[in-house]
């Protein structure tokens, strides 16, 4: 395991902070496939990402978690902000890094996220060639669940509220000292509309996974980037790479996942169903993450 500083081009003068997990063996006079693993929304590389890039090494690739921009050990101001469009230039920034290292065989890059993460992933694949084989865990397009909901049963239109607010917390943050914040996760257990997101609180808010660069929150001014966004636009045309993605049996999220296939051009796609688990499971519980991790060492080990 080794921690590495990525300064980035996006033009937001931010240096990313990142871990690269080795498998047993490594030498650095060889050249590795490698895979990018990008952090839920609110997440830090310490939590699923770092989990899923560890065991990636363990099944023998090369894979590297890094905290997003303006967010975990990574630089950027204002702390918090959750801008998807610099989210997704992270996946990219980080590829810039990886075709700079001489251990890197760079026509075998491949790139993997858990909820925004593996939206933000698909995102970066449509935009950069580079990327030649992408998977997803509990996929969420940060931009469909804030406008359609959690379980798609909101119409577009009446998400006009969420840009409402956020444009307003852009006026108040430019007249106070402090910048509006809104929760990415129940940030009391209370607050949880359903099980599953009482999860969401359980794993970001308890020692289940909590950590001190992971707050839960984002800044308000997010909100009129994250609604007109949508991580799987031009997928119809140019997601043309191998797609795996993974999901739960009762996950609310899992039309997302399903949207990102239906969508995609690659006539190389297919989704891995875990039976039982919901969104939150395929974070950390053992079984189903192992399960996850042997599907997706063998996609990335016969695609790359």
């Amino acid at each position: 395991m080794q921690k590495v500083s990525i300064p980035t081009l996006n033009g937001q003068n931010v240096t990313l902070a990142a871990v690269i997990h080795q498998p047993a063996n490594f030498d650095a006079s060889q050249k590795y496939p490698v895979i990018v693993v990008a952090h839920p929304g609110g997440g830090v590389k310490e939590q699923a990402s770092g989990l899923y890039a560890k065991k990636l090494a363990e099944q023998g690739l090369l894979a590297i978690a890094f905290d997003a921009s303006f967010q975990g050990e990574s630089t950027g101001e204002p702390r918090q902000l959750e801008n998807p469009y610099i989210r997704t230039e992270d996946v990219s920034a980080v590829v810039d890094y990886l075709t700079t290292q001489t251990y890197v065989d760079t026509d075998r890059i491949g790139a993997m996220g858990i909820c925004a993460g593996g939206g933000y992933t698909a995102n970066a694949a449509i935009n950069d060639r580079r990327i030649k084989a992408i998977a997803t865990v509990s996929a969420v397009n940060i931009g469909q669940m804030f406008r359609n909901g959690w379980e798609n049963t909101v119409k577009d239109a009446d998400a006009l509220p969420y840009i409402a607010h956020g444009s307003q917390a852009r006026t108040s943050d430019a007249s106070g000292t402090q910048l509006a914040t809104l929760p990415l996760a129940p940030m009391r257990e209370e607050d949880a509309p359903n099980e599953e997101l009482r999860e969401a609180w359980e794993y970001y808010h308890t020692p289940r996974a909590q950590h001190a660069n992971a707050p839960g929150f984002m800044t308000a001014r997010s909100l009129p980037q994250i609604i007109t966004y949508d991580a799987y636009h031009k997928a119809e045309a140019f997601l043309t790479q191998p797609i795996l993605t993974v999901a739960g049996s009762v996950a609310g999220s899992k039309w997302m996942s399903d949207d990102l296939l239906a969508r995609a051009a690659s006539t190389d796609k297919q989704m891995h169903v875990i039976e039982g688990a919901n969104h939150m499971s395929l974070y950390d519980k053992q079984p189903y993450v192992d399960e996850a991790v042997s599907v997706l060492a063998q996609f990335f080990q016969t695609r790359l």
